[in-house]
């Protein structure tokens, strides 16, 4: 089978496709880092910083900072105010070097390669942090690809006393480039050891080497082989143990500038510390200079602050300034952790026969199938995309990228449209998309090799769907409500921005759908096709015989694909076993269909998608609605090859409701809304659980999706009861007072656990509110700024109670 789509098919083409990628070119795409600048440019010049304390002579590896690492000692770190467009600022709070810094990122236009940018690095002591202690600060610059890179010579031999570091660079997608960091502020310490004769003391340094290209990522393990070089340099000229000069002199590299594909610039700094990044491409009429970057770091922070209020505009209870703040965190993060990945993937398209999942036992073989290693590398593909967590899930995850992109399309949603379309470029031919993305080295030096191969009969939920729903209904708002609409009356609205020119221009908006609409009919016809369930070999009375759904890569422990890991399934695992939440996303892909079809005048596949949506409706009920439990359920088959329904109340009970596919009057919902609302089964202070408290698998084993608080299930029961209170039918005021609760408790929780350990986290402890597993987790877990965002619908002045509390 093919691989990913190409050519014609690659819908990166428009007009306003290309003034985007111009206006995105650059950017901290390299999220991974602690502060990394590439373009969106595969084999191209990159940028990784690196900073440590120089006090001792060992354990430097420990004090070294340059990929972002869970268990660094940081008291926070992240992006405090970033547009993808403009830039921001950074801080990070690095308690183990005893420093906090702040590095400011914008964007400066100009020229015909995307424009140039600049990067302003502050170091701060902290005030328990000695006043003379020495700091490290490394800029990492790497050329892929071949072209030129050359660092020209500074005012010594021994380095650059007084001026700054300019490096010269050429490529074919680039174009010619300068890239200069400034002498800067701050005391360079000196030494009268012998040393300072053949190497200087405390100047910058710069390091120029030539590695291959499949390695250049590597930048703190090259480093550390220049410094062991110096070392071993000392050891052999008779500067031994007895005649040892200080720390940060010892780890002061020999200069050696001029051209290679990696130039190192090391500065050494006594106490505090400041100094510019200025990248100019040579078609620009003139060179970014300090001047621009100071000027545009106060022109982005204005901008930032007043879109930001506009764009979310609180309500209550969460209008006070704390809030505000923590919105631009969680905000800005997510939007700042968007990356560019380039490089092959590893996927197994043996379609070896165990995958059917045909026989009783089939997770054994399956696991025998994979044990054959038949994956192949596949590629390079490119992917523009948002990232679940800098320091543990640096890569693209096809069901987090559509919650993701909820909160961004509410601040950008042309650069929300390039990242569908990055997604669906990577669609093969028979409508699938891996669902996660590990490209290249680098990406999967952070994945166990385990979970590094791809299999195309693997599907996970379909989340970009929401988005493009999300779009339609900002479409509709554009154009008045009045789509579709004809080209003559499209064509009269005013000249776009680049942010908004799919909803300026509702034309531009049109076309995209009408470019996506074939590959989203192809990503839920794969779906229906692979991830098909078997309704006739058993007995199960239903509307449709067609309309059921069972996730491929079951085990006895984990459903993977489902997204939910964990959850408990029926026991054991069985081919006939039929997935409520499958069903449910696949109505959800229906129904997105359905209106996309509607918006650009498809009356025929309305119609025909229009079917099966009545279908999936029906089936839920017939197939999956337990009438003893009061809520939905999996099907499996039991000893007797008879229909079973087995119910682990929790999230899976809840995704019919969840997906928008029951109606205000659905006689369903009353059962829905007790099992949500109920204190010994689902609602808690701090969100709804994952699992029932009275489930026998509550809280045990791995409890990954057995007890948690997760944002992104939460934020889709928060969206569909504000949906059933705004709107006629007989649980608009149980709903109203769920919504009220759920989004108060959920907002609280992730605020609480931000204020106290400076980072968002993966899950919420359902007791304690506490969060945990990963750190540093802004993907869905920033739905808390959408939240905070939608109506108070609260009654008797309860909000205005809350926001007193809170002063």
């Amino acid at each position: 089978m093919a691989a990913a789509a190409t050519g014609d098919e690659s819908i990166l083409n428009s007009e306003v496709g290309r003034q985007n990628n111009e206006s995105l070119l650059w950017g901290p795409y390299r999220p991974n880092l602690y502060f990394g600048v590439r373009p969106r440019i595969p084999k191209s010049l990159m940028t990784g910083l690196m900073w440590g304390k120089v006090e001792t002579y060992t354990d430097l590896q420990n004090y070294v900072r340059y990929t972002c690492e869970q268990n660094e000692g940081m008291k926070g770190y992240g992006w405090d105010e970033y547009d993808t467009r403009d830039g921001g600022i950074q801080s990070i709070h690095d308690k183990e070097n005893g420093l906090d810094l702040t590095i400011s990122f914008v964007k400066v236009p100009g020229g015909t390669h995307g424009g140039g940018w600049a990067a302003r690095i502050k170091g701060e002591l902290n005030e328990d942090t000695p006043r003379d202690q020495k700091t490290m600060v490394v800029l990492y610059v790497t050329q892929e690809g071949g072209g030129e890179l050359e660092a020209l010579a500074g005012d010594s031999d021994k380095g650059y006393e007084d001026d700054d570091v300019t490096l010269r660079g050429a490529s074919d997608a680039l174009g010619g480039y300068k890239l200069v960091v400034t002498k800067g502020q701050g005391i360079q310490p000196k030494s009268d050891h012998p040393l300072s004769e053949p190497r200087g003391s405390g100047q910058t340094v710069v390091q120029s080497l030539t590695y291959p290209d499949d390695v250049l990522w590597q930048g703190k393990p090259i480093l550390f082989k220049q410094l062991k070089e110096g070392v071993d340099w000392l050891v052999e000229n008779g500067f031994d143990t007895e005649n040892a000069p200080p720390a940060w002199q010892v780890y002061q590299l020999a200069n050696r500038p001029g051209a290679g594909n990696v130039q190192i610039v090391e500065k050494v700094y006594e106490g505090n510390f400041e100094f510019d990044v200025l990248f100019s491409s040579t078609s620009a009429d003139a060179e970014v200079t300090s001047a621009d970057l100071t000027r545009e770091i106060k022109d982005t922070t204005e901008s930032f602050a007043e879109r930001f209020s506009s764009v979310f505009s609180f309500k209550a209870p969460f209008t006070a300034a704390k809030y505000d703040k923590f919105g631009r965190s969680m905000f800005s993060n997510l939007i700042g952790g968007i990356g560019y990945f380039y490089g092959e993937s590893l996927v197994d398209r043996s379609y070896a026969p165990e995958y059917d999942e045909e026989n009783e036992g089939f997770w054994e073989e399956t696991a025998a199938a994979r044990a054959r290693r038949q994956e192949a590398p596949e590629g390079p593909y490119e992917l523009f995309t948002s990232i679940p967590s800098r320091p543990f899930f640096p890569r693209g995850f096809l069901w987090d990228e559509g919650f993701h992109l909820l909160p961004i399309a509410d601040w950008d949603i042309d650069l929300t449209l390039e990242i569908v379309k990055s997604w669906f470029n990577l669609m093969d031919e028979d409508g699938w998309i891996g669902r996660e993305q590990i490209l290249g080295a680098e990406a999967r030096s952070k994945v166990p090799q385990e979970f590094q191969t791809q299999y195309p009969h693997y599907a996970n939920p379909p989340t970009l769907f929401l988005v493009v729903d999300a779009f339609i209904e900002k479409l509709q708002r554009a154009a008045n409500g009045t789509l579709p609409a004809t080209r003559e009356r499209l064509s009269q609205s005013p000249s776009p921005s680049l942010s908004t020119a799919s909803l300026d221009n509702p034309e531009v908006g049109l076309e995209s759908l009408r470019r996506l609409y074939p590959l989203l009919r192809r990503q839920f016809d794969w779906f229906r096709k692979t991830q098909a369930g078997d309704i006739k070999s058993y007995d199960r009375p239903a509307y449709s015989t067609k309309e059921a759904y069972r996730w491929r890569g079951r085990t006895v422990t984990h459903c993977l694909t489902s997204g939910l890991d964990d959850y408990p399934r029926p026991q054991p695992p069985h081919p006939g076993e039929l997935h409520v939440d499958l069903l449910s996303w696949v109505g959800m892909m229906a129904k997105s269909l359905v209106n996309i079809a509607k918006v650009v005048d498809l009356p025929e596949e309305a119609h025909e998608v229009a079917k099966v949506l009545d279908a999936v409706e029906h089936n839920l009920d017939d197939l999956h609605w337990s009438a003893t439990d009061g809520c939905y359920c999996d099907a499996t088959v039991d000893d007797f090859e008879e229909n079973k329904l087995v119910c682990h109340k929790g999230y899976i009970s809840l995704f019919p409701f969840l997906t928008g596919l029951l109606r205000p009057d659905s006689p369903r919902l009353e059962g829905i809304l007790r099992l949500l609302g109920d204190e010994d089964e689902l609602f808690s202070s701090h969100g709804l659980r994952s699992l029932s408290k009275k489930d026998e698998f509550y809280g045990t084993a791995e409890n990954y999706w057995r007890s948690p608080v997760w944002i992104n299930i939460n934020y889709m029961a928060i969206v569909q009861l504000h949906n059933l209170a705004t709107q006629d039918g007989p649980h608009r005021e149980t709903a109203r007072d769920l919504y009220t609760r759920l989004r108060r408790n959920v907002v609280d929780t992730v605020y609480a656990s931000w204020a106290d350990t400076g980072f968002a986290w993966e899950q919420y402890n359902p007791e304690t509110g506490q969060g945990q597993r990963t750190q540093h987790f802004t993907g869905w877990t920033s739905l808390v700024v959408k939240v905070m965002a939608m109506d108070d619908l609260e009654v008797g002045g309860g909000a205005a109670k809350h926001a007193r509390d809170e002063l």
